[in-house]
């Protein structure tokens, strides 16, 4: 879809869309070029773009991808839909809580270190807001954002560790 939107503002080569892709969204895992032309190709397979004729570049031809109509309504819709709220109250985080209190393995040291990780990523997030530009930091704020939540979770379960370890143990 992203790439869908990427279309609707001008025709583009898969080259200028991974470039886009990657300045707006992709910071940290950029997108593959595979990945760009194979979703391209399924696109074009399932109506939603076109493909225009080769165009010579600098290196070999290039060929322009355009939005079908059909690619306008799929990204409305999609734009128009939520994204659904985490459907699990299942995390990784919880899970190895609840292992090693139930291994009777101490809990406190991995929310220490984990709480030390949310922390360096908490302070990397905050100079990107400060070096980098509007979308770094609205891209930042949302890590941020995740990282608190963890945190304030994390000092309610080792607040809560005994009553949670007996709770797991019979």
């Amino acid at each position: 879809m992203a790439l869908l939107g990427l279309l609707e503002r001008e025709p583009s080569h898969g080259y200028d869309l991974k470039r886009d892709y990657d300045a707006f969204f992709g910071r940290g895992r950029p997108l593959p070029f595979g990945q760009v032309y194979s979703t391209l190709g399924r696109l074009a397979r399932d109506g939603k773009v076109t493909v225009g004729d080769a165009e010579p570049g600098d290196g070999p031809d290039r060929k322009r991808y355009v939005i079908t109509g059909q690619g306008v309504t799929d990204l409305e819709a999609w734009l128009r839909e939520p994204v659904a709220a985490e459907p699990h109250l299942q995390t990784v985080l919880f899970v190895k809580v609840v292992l090693a209190l139930m291994s009777g393995r101490p809990a406190e040291g991995y929310l220490d270190a984990q709480r030390a990780a949310h922390l360096r990523r908490m302070r990397e997030l905050t100079e990107l807001k400060r070096t980098g530009g509007l979308v770094d930091a609205m891209l930042a704020d949302h890590g941020l954002f995740r990282l608190e939540a963890d945190l304030r979770w994390i000092e309610m379960t080792t607040a809560r560790l005994d009553a949670l370890a007996e709770v797991v143990r019979s």
